[in-house]
């Protein structure tokens, strides 16, 4: 990710590195979370957006996001299995200048299996400082 609001490309396409499906996270997760849920159904979908939420978060660290403003329009599309390995990629949507210092960055994120299938998307917006 480039280093400033000004740097970044509408149309820039960006890892958020990948995650596999623990099969004992998964366990632990739905005795913690889901009650109920099977494993052979695959992650639930809360269980998704954590392993995005976490390949967001260490991805963005070094990124000049000062601040996330939401997450909106989220979609499950399928339930992974224990052992799948997903990867993240963000997609820059839009970007909007909010005076000298800071801008607004609209980005969708997507989340795919090993075969390339869509199993979570969500759009963000953020701000990114000059």
């Amino acid at each position: 990710m480039p280093a400033a609001f000004d740097d970044i490309e509408i149309g820039q396409v960006v890892s958020l590195g990948h995650a596999a499906v623990d099969p004992e996270a998964l366990t632990a997760f739905i005795v913690a979370f889901t009650p109920g849920w099977a494993a052979d159904r695959g992650a639930p979908d809360s269980m998704v957006y954590a392993i995005w939420a976490r390949l967001d978060a260490v991805a963005h660290t070094a990124w000049p996001q000062t601040k996330r403003l939401g997450v909106d329009a989220l979609r499950w599309m399928r339930n992974p299995p224990a052992g799948e390995l997903l990867r993240g990629r963000m997609t820059v949507m839009a970007k909007d200048p909010v005076g000298e210092g800071k801008g607004i960055v609209i980005c969708q994120h997507d989340l795919l299996d090993e075969a390339g299938r869509l199993v979570f998307s969500c759009l963000t917006r953020g701000v990114f400082a000059r």
